[in-house]
């Protein structure tokens, strides 16, 4: 693993995995500081999640190093960017720095296998729960699409927009393997039908 200075953006709810596209509105200013900085550098900045509340939360131990793979300036300053995920990371400690943004010492990981599959039977149990899952929460889904899907971009896919709160995005982050990660996905879908059979509130 390589260690590295890494700036971060710490936004609750939104996950990036390794070799997956999020998009993101850059509107605060220390933010865009961020953005202009990185343009300026190696385009690479960390999401990862803040633990509470408040202008300086704690944050959680792991995030993902992303890419500005395309950006948009808009004209009051603002920016719409794509970030490409590269790998994963973990903090070891935070600096101290002048700068509006934070920054970390990080130790990154290597860029996981992009030829990592799942089993038949893990993958119908995944493609399974999640048309239920879909049906359960009135998801209108292209199933034939979802079956051309390798099987990274379709977990991955899943762990980015299902409605999972925080805390459960958390681990499917901190999951080592795919097979893990659809595994922690199923159990999330299940809790939620359970939840949603019993009339509770979702994880949301």
């Amino acid at each position: 693993m390589a260690t590295t200075r890494v700036s971060i953006f710490p936004l609750s709810g939104a996950l990036l995995l390794p070799g997956m596209d999020l998009p993101l509105h850059i509107f605060e200013p220390r933010y865009r500081a961020m953005i202009h900085d990185a343009m300026a550098r190696d385009r690479r900045i960390g999401m990862i999640q803040p633990r509470g509340e408040g202008p300086v939360p704690t944050l959680y131990d792991v995030g993902c190093l992303g890419h500005v793979s395309h950006i948009e300036a808009l004209e009051d300053g603002r920016f719409n960017i794509i970030l490409t995920g590269l790998a994963r990371f973990r903090v070891l400690r935070e600096l101290p720095v002048a700068t509006q943004f934070r920054q970390i010492e990080a130790e990154v990981e290597q860029a996981p296998d992009e030829d990592e599959v799942l089993s038949a039977v893990e993958r119908a149990a995944l493609e399974q729960e999640s048309r239920r899952f879909a049906d359960m929460l009135g998801y209108v889904v292209d199933w034939t699409a979802v079956s051309r899907l390798d099987d990274v971009a379709l977990v991955n896919g899943i762990a980015q927009i299902a409605p999972f709160d925080p805390a459960s995005k958390q681990t499917l982050l901190e999951a080592d393997s795919l097979s893990e990660r659809s595994e922690r996905i199923i159990q999330l879908m299940q809790i939620i039908g359970r939840i949603e059979r019993d009339g509770g509130a979702t994880l949301q």
